[in-house]
């Protein structure tokens, strides 16, 4: 396994979803880790990332209702969306950062209104 996201799915809006993101042990170990996202028509973008001491960044777009974490144990990624808003629909892509050419296996999330 390189990088394989899973964990997306339908939910309401104002729900919640915890994304998870197996890594390769060669890519998790001493790296930053990122989720991306890719919605319908629009161009990937970084949402969180976490370096490998724990320390986390987010885009503005998700501050506050996103946490992105990490078991450096298990070589998993997480991502805790709370409130989550329709224009959070996207595809949800794991990587380290910065990314690796081969994406892995993105995961649909989709938000109703």
């Amino acid at each position: 396994v390189q990088l394989q996201a899973s964990g997306g799915g339908l939910v309401q809006a104002g729900g919640s979803l915890r994304l998870s993101c197996a890594a390769s042990r060669n890519i998790f170990s001493f790296n930053t880790m990122t989720w991306y996202r890719q919605a319908p028509g629009k161009q990937r973008v970084l949402v969180a990332a976490i370096t490998s001491d724990g320390r986390t960044n987010y885009a503005d777009s998700v501050r506050g209702r996103f946490t992105i974490s990490r078991d450096n144990a298990r070589n998993t990624l997480y991502l805790q969306m709370n409130s989550l808003k329709p224009e959070d629909t996207a595809v949800y892509y794991c990587n380290s950062g910065p990314p690796l050419p081969s994406w892995g296996q993105g995961t649909q999330v989709t938000v109703s209104s």
